[in-house]
């Protein structure tokens, strides 16, 4: 039988609080958000009153020696020798009920937990104004554990109670009140069964023990542990992270603070940013080991390591919580066009922009002036793609390292990667193709739909028939005194007299616009042919003009068949979205699309995949038709993706093979013709949707090889392909993640699906 990693002790609730006070065992959530109700405490203690079993706890040796000091801080500062893994909460509400200690809710208020206890019937509740009037209530058995207060605290109940009779109380009552008063002070003595963890167990290890024990399967990740480790070793970083967090939640401190319009930060969302400057890294998976001193090669833990990469994640923990880069930063973000948290889909967007913005600030020199345009332009793509809504954590890795393999301190070549990569998404494709496609949904939390109000922000656009400006009415300083929202350009009435009643269609973003209706119109529900050229004679034409190119009106389009309206409109509205963002160069450049021999010599990533053939197997140099199932998954998953470039005749390394021996496979049709005609059957008898309209068919000729580049635009709702084997119906999601196809399933897939198309 192999050793075990933990055993099992047992502890009273007194000693388990004279531990925590004097820091042997670290309970660090009393001074953070505690997410128990006051009614959850006094259920606890009823069950520990009535003797009913409350769970066990489990601690985690930290492995820090007796006396250990923290890092950073004065010798006083003692790292714990053992650390709450399960079972902070309860901790959290006995120490604060019996030693009186505050602490922080939600809304980062600091208040007392007081439980009342009621004698004559053994009942505990919550203490309110009620309760503190009633003579039968200890109003706060806080001080049952007093110095001293005990026995004042009898007297004081039996006075009023006596008062409130109206007779002094007999002997006997008074003895059997005591005695359940004093059963609830024995509480102290109410013993905790502990299961503790060797320090030789790793947090891998840890975390599935917790998952194991837990019954509420709660599941710790690697941010937990981190902050855990912190928690020993750098109480006072951690402590800064949970203080930043709680002063952009309050309003009105004095002085200045983080707080901001877009984002209520976390310690866990900031200490992501920390470690992604300080390592380098968006998966955590191997920072926790880093930290604690570990060489990743020998497997050794020393103590000189791990200061040094405690003193490494403080230099970006400091810039990461400077106030002057946190609203530097946010400054991009409204140049960005928008206004409020409202407009955002993603905080990993905002996070990860961030710590892009930090490491062009402190290791490439760029001023917070330089930093502003391209850091714009990188949220907006960032943002408006999802690009880090799904996997973000391969996602920003990827950026990291491209951003990793520039000279040091060569602002330019920071700025023109960052470009080059916004580039390669904001293609001609993505214009014309990709975004009116994901513009085909009504959801009102669409980044697609917040892409265009921010570009009416960048273009500082009047609402439609009126001249407020949308950034005002978007800013959340700003009060109108009346508000404007998106309201039906074709009218649900007329929409239900031409048969359309689908909610979808009838609330789709290319029918709602920013109004402000004229006085008398709003209550009606004529067609527009019918309210159009009523309001528009009365209005300016040179006003109507730029009013109807930004809100993207086609010519005549109150005369067009709805769902013709609809197509064009969101045409349109993506031309008004470029735009913007054009603007946001400084300059209004020509897109010039990347050659696939640029695209292929940048190798595969989220846009670009290679396949070596579709028909030959250049392993057993034959046909091979379970080939084709490879461009099916491929293709699906540019599909249900941000689109992409997939390259046929091109092997993963980017040698390029080119696909003459697919060609030969045809026979009589051995052409380039002849190819595209079996790449669009293909297609289209394996996927769910047709793809004319999503999918293009190149052959470029790059260094004597002609190659197959499929071009795939987002798809504007799910594709589904055909299994390889067996069914057939299309049955299977793909979706391209990082530089790999991934299939989705389940939960997965329906949380996928509500991201990312609303």
């Amino acid at each position: 039988m192999p050793p075990t990693l933990y055993r099992v002790t047992n502890y009273t609730l007194r000693h388990l609080i004279e531990n925590i006070e004097g820091g042997r065992i670290g309970l660090p959530d009393i001074q953070r958000p505690f997410v128990w109700s006051a009614a959850k405490t006094r259920d606890l203690f009823d069950s520990m009153y009535r003797g009913y079993p409350i769970g066990s706890l489990m601690f985690w040796e930290t492995g820090a020696e007796v006396g250990t000091r923290q890092i950073g801080t004065e010798a006083g500062d003692r790292a714990p020798q053992l650390l709450v893994v399960d079972g902070q909460q309860r901790l959290t509400a006995l120490f604060a009920v019996l030693t009186g200690r505050k602490i922080v809710t939600k809304s980062f208020d600091e208040i007392n937990v007081r439980i009342a206890f009621r004698p004559e019937d053994q009942t505990f509740e919550v203490t309110d104004a009620a309760i503190e009037r009633d003579a039968h209530f200890i109003p706060d058995i806080t001080a049952l554990w007093d110095r001293g207060g005990y026995k004042s605290t009898v007297r004081q109940f039996f006075g009023r109670l006596a008062q409130t009779s109206g007779q002094p109380l007999s002997d006997e009552v008074k003895d059997q009140l005591e005695e359940r008063i004093y059963w609830v002070r024995d509480l102290h003595d109410f013993h905790f069964q502990v299961v503790e963890l060797g320090a030789s167990a790793d947090e891998e290890q840890v975390a599935d023990i917790f998952v194991r024990i837990n019954s509420e399967g709660v599941k710790l990740n690697q941010s937990d542990f981190i902050l855990t480790l912190m928690s020993v070793h750098w109480e006072k970083g951690r402590r800064q992270l949970e203080d930043f967090s709680r002063d952009a939640v309050i309003a009105g401190l004095p002085g200045p603070s983080p707080r901001n319009a877009f984002l209520d930060p976390s310690p866990d969302q900031l200490l992501r940013v920390a470690v992604a400057v300080a390592f380098r890294r968006a998966r955590l998976q191997h920072v926790y080991s880093v930290l604690r001193g570990k060489d990743l090669e020998t497997g050794k833990v020393t103590a000189e390591r791990r200061q040094q990469q405690f003193d490494r994640l403080a230099q970006a923990h400091t810039k990461a919580l400077d106030l002057e880069n946190w609203h530097e930063f946010f400054q991009c973000v409204t140049t960005a066009g928008f206004r409020s948290r409202k407009m955002i889909t993603s905080d990993n967007a905002l996070l990860y922009s961030y710590t892009i913005w930090l490491i062009g600030r402190h290791d490439f020199g760029l001023t917070a002036d330089e930093l502003r345009p391209v850091i714009a332009r990188w949220f907006f793509m960032a943002h408006t793609t999802g690009r880090y809504s799904n996997s973000p954590e391969s996602q920003m890795e990827f950026d990291l390292g491209r951003i990793g393999s520039l000279p040091s301190g060569d602002g330019r070549a920071f700025t023109a990667e960052l470009d080059r990569i916004i580039a390669a998404n904001f293609t001609g494709d993505y214009w014309d193709i990709s975004l009116p496609n994901r513009l085909d949904t009504s959801s009102s939390r669409s980044p697609v739909l917040f892409a265009y109000q921010a570009a009416l922000n960048i273009l500082d656009a009047e609402t439609l028939f009126g001249d407020q400006r949308l950034r005002d009415l978007l800013d959340p300083s700003v009060k109108p005194a009346r508000t404007v929202d998106r309201h039906n350009l074709f009218p649900r009435k007329t929409l239900a007299g031409l048969g359309v009643a689908d909610r979808r269609q009838v609330n789709a973003i290319a029918n709602m616009a920013y109004v402000t209706w004229p006085e008398g119109e709003q209550s009606r529900a004529d067609a527009p042919h019918e309210y159009w050229p009523r309001i528009t004679d009365a209005m300016d034409p040179e006003v109507l003009q730029r009013q109807m190119r930004w809100h993207a009106l086609p010519v005549g389009w109150e005369q067009l068949d709805y769902f013709t309206f609809l197509e064009r409109r969101r045409r349109l509205i993506a031309k008004v979205v470029q735009e913007a963002f054009e603007t946001l160069t400084g300059e209004r450049p020509a897109y010039v699309p990347t050659t696939p021999a640029d695209m292929i010599a940048a190798g595969e990533s989220q846009a670009t995949e290679f396949k070596a053939s579709a028909r030959w197997n250049v392993y057993t140099r034959q046909a091979d038709k379970s080939l084709r199932h490879n461009i099916v998954k491929a293709v699906c998953g540019f599909l249900n993706g941000e689109g992409g470039n997939l390259f046929i005749g091109v092997a993963d390394d980017g040698t390029l093979l080119g696909i003459g021996n697919d060609l030969a496979t045809l026979e009589s049709q051995a052409s380039v013709d002849g190819y595209e005609l079996f790449v669009r059957q293909l297609l289209d008898s394996n996927l769910s949707a047709p793809t004319a309209t999503t999918v293009r068919v190149r052959f470029p000729e790059v260094s004597g090889n002609v190659v197959c580049q499929i071009s795939v635009a987002a798809a504007g709702r799910p594709v589904f392909a055909r299994p390889a084997k067996g069914g057939n119906g299309a049955t299977d999601f793909w979706v391209r993640v990082g530089n790999a196809t991934k299939q989705l399933h389940g939960d997965d897939l329906v949380r996928y699906k509500e991201e990312h198309w609303g």
